[in-house]
């Protein structure tokens, strides 16, 4: 992970990559939000949502790395005003999920091969923004960073160059996980969600699990 004379160590790299796919793969709002996505609006779009993702977990990096995290992590108010926003906006991406109107075969097809026919918020622009948020209005993503950094840095070894190799490697591997797992897991409900009921089925599941994750942000620590 960090360099000494000249050299890399792997054992310590290899241990990243192996927690960060353990984190990557538990489930949590990123991966159903990748997964909603994926449904609504095709797998390749959905990387749109997932590249917000990353320049959410890029941002609580630098936050830590500038030790603003641990003002984040003692300041009891600032942290549960930032938790509850972020539970809110999960809830509200539920409650939408729910009202979702289903789509008829031709439109969602029609919907799937063109941009322009797109609603606005599977568009690019607003799922990549929602990838955003849903990371960054997750204060306990900061607090987890602020105590998984350090093991993976040292002081006494370039810092700029470990907290590069760090980023890259969360985020590459945060982005084959969602994109190349979750949101494929989501491509095989597609058959599925020609039919209305199965639309409503899905978006009523999709939706319900936002609200309860919500519900574990808020209430439990």
């Amino acid at each position: 992970m960090c360099p000494y004379d000249g050299a890399v160590q792997l054992s310590l790299w290899w241990t990243l990559v192996g927690a960060c796919l353990l984190i990557s793969f538990t489930p949590g709002a990123g991966a159903i939000s990748t997964m909603a996505n994926a449904l609504a609006a095709g797998w390749a779009r959905s990387i749109w949502g997932v590249l917000g993702q990353q320049v959410a977990l890029v941002i609580h990096i630098v936050i830590v790395a500038l030790g603003v995290g641990v003002l984040v992590a003692t300041n009891h108010w600032l942290f549960t005003a930032i938790r509850w926003a972020g539970a809110a906006y999960l809830v509200f991406l539920g409650v939408r999920q729910w009202l979702d109107r289903p789509m008829g075969s031709a439109q969602l097809e029609a919907e799937v091969a063109q941009d322009t026919a797109m609603p606005s918020h599977l568009r690019p622009w607003p799922m990549f923004r929602r990838g955003l948020l849903v990371n960054l209005t997750n204060p306990k993503a900061i607090v987890f960073f602020l105590a998984f950094t350090p093991q993976f840095i040292r002081l006494d070894a370039d810092l700029l160059t470990q907290y590069a190799i760090f980023t890259i490697t969360v985020v590459t591997i945060d982005v084959i996980v969602m994109w190349f797992f979750f949101a494929l897991a989501a491509k095989g409900l597609r058959r599925f969600m020609r039919e209305d009921g199965g639309q409503r089925f899905v978006n009523r599941i999709f939706g319900t699990l936002f609200v309860l994750v919500a519900g574990l942000l808020v209430f439990i620590d």
